[in-house]
């Protein structure tokens, strides 16, 4: 048979160690995109809820849209929602105790007539007032 002559092979390496860096990487992009998740998930909610109306902004709106045409039930109303704003400071109270005067003669008398302009001013210079 055909024997191979005895040749050095110089050209071939010994095996080297390879550092595997993989599984760092993986860890650091997870941990990266859980970082970001939570964040923006964290910025969403309080978004959302900077949106909803405080419970102060829900009965200024409610006092605002106070149905005017039914004199008896808006004067009840405009006194059950107003109390709410009307101790904020010494201003305040006054104008919510002149408008509560000005809507008693609306409350008590079987038939009433619409709302006058007087008592309407006093109305809206009470929802000028109200700092919300």
């Amino acid at each position: 048979m055909n024997q191979m002559p005895d040749i050095p092979v110089n050209d071939i390496a010994p095996l080297v160690e390879v550092n595997d860096y993989s599984i760092y990487l993986l860890i650091g992009m997870v941990a990266a995109v859980g970082i970001v998740g939570v964040t923006s998930v964290f910025f969403g909610l309080k978004k959302w809820r900077g949106r909803r109306l405080s419970e102060r902004a829900q009965a200024y709106q409610m006092l605002k849209a106070v149905d005017l045409s039914d004199p008896k039930r808006a004067a009840y109303r405009i006194s059950e929602i107003g109390r709410r704003f009307a101790y904020d400071n010494e201003r305040t109270e006054r104008a919510y105790q002149n408008l509560f005067e000005r809507l008693e003669a609306y409350k008590y008398a079987l038939n009433v007539q619409p709302i006058d302009e007087e008592t309407l001013g006093y109305y809206r210079l009470y929802l000028e007032i109200i700092d919300v």
